[in-house]
This record gives structure tokens, C-alpha cells and sequence, in this order.
């Protein structure tokens, strides 16, 4: 019989709580949870525990891996679909396994997307401020019809893709960009093309690729200048495809017309926590924000029930199933080769 799994769980919202302890695998496993990030200051606490369950945020380089690994951990369980907080060659040197959430309610992120870009469009968030205080005035809301133009989607897996379903009904024109071309969505009319046409002809960007070496400031000085005056771009991605200053110098000379973010390249200093009551100390984000044609959120766009749902069911399965070596509860007797990115 197979001993419990011990974890702990950094990050840990009150949802986090919820949507786990709800499901029925909960019970197979012994849960510690920490509000706190992992961090070099907090990874000691993980002394005792067999898995520790990390977050986007989440620390994860060669020093802490090192320290988890002389605490015992043997698994690091991610509950989010992105790993480039973890030294994935560093945990392969250390037989640390690590799993991901490889895909969850990826139409939530994708919605979310849309959501930005509507909302930065026709401006339905200042429009509700102003009726509020009784104004109807028009003037500053005009906004632009999305049938017939162009949109560009870099990065095609699934939020990519869902993105592109959705946006085939409102009549819109599809770029996309990906190594793989999903032949499912140029059935639906969408045209895969380089990096240098998608920029230069879409009205619409939206960021849908993982953050890697290759990706990493995507989004800078020399493919802004390349893209149409006036030009939205959206990430809901991760925030380090984006050069923050290059943006920011892009906005003051109004070749983009719009930004909407979901997440941000410094984002572990702050989101996912209230600082209403702080001063914020990040200068370079408080300029960002202080742009009326700049629409920000909190790294919420996979906040629905079903995403939550999701990512503690496959969680939950990922640290049972590795404990027990994959006998349960992976069919086959053996781990979807997609959740685990390191399998000693």
C-alpha cells in the first residue's frame, strides 16, 4: 500500500482551498498550504514534504530546486500550464519529477482575450464610469467595427486556437502564427503566415505563445516599429514576451493604439496580492497604467469554475499518480506524456 503524498502548496488563494479540497481525490493526499510564495526565503518550509505544488509566480530556479532536493521533495506538481519559472534542466540533474497542467478550460483565457479586446474598443469600461455620475456623453467612446479586420494570433495550442474559433464569428480576417499550423483552424479560414507579415498587416495582435529563450521580448523595440499605426495589442500569456519600456515608448509616440494586459513581466511583486492600501514602488508599471488607452488585469483570465476545476482535478491526479508510479490514476499505467515535463 501506498504511503500518502505529502504536500505543500505555495501561492495558496482561497480558491486554491476550495476548488481542491472539494474534489473527491483530495482525501488521497495530505495538503499543506502556504499563502506565501516559494521563494529562497520560504523554500526551508518544505522540509518533510514529498511534493511541493507551485504557482506562475512561483520561484523555482537551480538554488531552490537544490534546496527541495535536500529537503526530501521528489515532485514538483506546477498547477498552471507554463513552466518557465523552473530550471527544468536543473530538476532533470536532480531526478526531481515536474508536472504541469498542460491544458485547462482554455476558452476561459480565450474569452478573456476577447474580453480585452472589446472592452478596450468600445471603452464599455469607462462608459459605465461615466453613466454613473450621469454623464451620456459620447465623445471619447468611439470605437471601431471588428468584422473584416485583420486579426493576428501568435501562437495556435489550445487558448490560441479557442481564440480563433471565436473570433471567426464576428467576420474577421485571421492571421496566425505557430511552428505547428493547426490544419482544424485554416478549415475555418484562418491563414498561417511569418512573424513579419502577421505584425506588419493586423489591426489586432493577441500573444497565445509559451515564454521561452526564443520568445522572450517578442514584443520589443524593432517588432513594434514593424507593426501598423494606431495597432491593439493584447497578452494573455505570460508577461516577458513584452519589452515593458518599448511598449511604454510606443504608447507616448502612438504607433499602439491600444494595450490590454493580463499579465505583466515584473507580475510576482504584485499581482495576485491587494496593495490598495501601498504605495506601489514599481515606476515602470505605474507609468504603464497611467495610459487611458491601457487596459490592465490581474493574471485573472483563467479565473473561471471550470478552470479551477480542472487544474485541482489534474493536479490532484498528477501528485496521486506519480506517488503511486502511475498504477492509478492514469490509464495504462503510465503518466500522459504531456503533464510530465521530467520524469526520472
Amino acid at each position: 500500500m501506498q504511503s500518502t503524498p505529502r504536500i505543500a502548496m505555495f501561492s495558496t488563494q482561497a480558491y486554491d482551498k476550495q476548488s481542491f479540497s472539494s474534489h473527491p481525490l483530495y482525501s488521497q493526499i495530505s495538503l499543506s498550504s502556504f499563502d506565501t510564495p516559494l521563494s529562497a526565503k520560504t523554500a526551508s518550509l518544505c522540509q518533510g514534504f514529498d511534493t511541493v505544488c507551485a504557482f506562475v509566480n512561483d520561484k523555482l530556479d537551480a538554488e531552490i530546486l537544490r534546496t527541495l532536493h535536500d529537503a526530501g521533495v521528489k515532485h514538483i506538481a506546477m498547477r498552471c500550464a507554463g513552466y518557465n519559472n523552473v530550471d527544468i534542466d536543473c530538476a532533470s540533474e536532480l531526478g526531481l519529477a515536474v508536472s504541469r497542467v498542460p491544458a485547462y478550460s482554455p476558452e476561459a483565457v480565450a474569452e478573456h482575450a476577447l474580453a480585452l479586446i472589446m472592452t478596450l474598443n468600445r471603452k464599455t469600461h469607462k462608459a459605465y464610469n461615466r453613466v454613473r455620475d450621469g454623464n451620456f456623453d459620447l465623445n471619447g467612446l468611439l470605437g471601431f467595427t471588428l468584422h473584416d479586420k485583420t486579426i493576428g494570433v501568435v501562437g495556435t495550442g489550445h487558448i490560441g486556437a479557442a481564440l480563433v474559433r471565436l473570433l471567426t464569428g464576428f467576420g474577421c480576417n485571421i492571421l496566425c502564427y505557430d511552428p505547428y499550423p493547426n490544419e482544424a483552424l485554416t478549415a475555418l479560414g484562418a491563414q498561417y503566415t511569418d512573424l513579419t507579415t502577421l505584425f506588419s498587416t493586423s489591426h489586432i495582435i493577441s500573444l497565445h505563445c509559451p515564454l521561452n529563450e526564443q520568445s522572450h521580448h517578442l514584443i520589443n523595440e524593432n517588432s513594434l516599429a514593424s507593426m501598423r499605426d494606431g495597432v491593439m495589442l493584447i497578452n494573455t500569456s505570460r508577461g516577458g514576451l513584452i519589452d515593458t519600456r518599448a511598449v511604454i515608448n510606443a504608447l507616448k509616440s502612438h504607433k499602439l493604439g491600444y494595450l490590454g494586459l493580463d499579465v505583466y513581466e515584473m507580475e510576482s511583486e504584485l499581482f495576485f496580492r491587494d496593495h490598495s492600501s501601498e504605495i506601489i514602488q514599481d515606476d515602470v508599471f505605474e507609468r504603464l497604467a497611467s495610459f487611458h488607452n491601457v487596459l490592465i488585469t490581474g493574471h485573472q483570465g483563467f479565473f473561471t469554475i471550470e478552470a479551477l476545476n480542472q487544474i485541482a482535478e489534474v493536479t490532484l491526479e498528477n501528485m496521486i499518480g506519480y506517488n503511486n508510479q502511475f498504477a492509478t490514476p492514469f490509464a495504462n499505467g503510465a503518466a500522459p506524456k504531456s503533464r510530465f515535463l521530467v520524469l526520472p
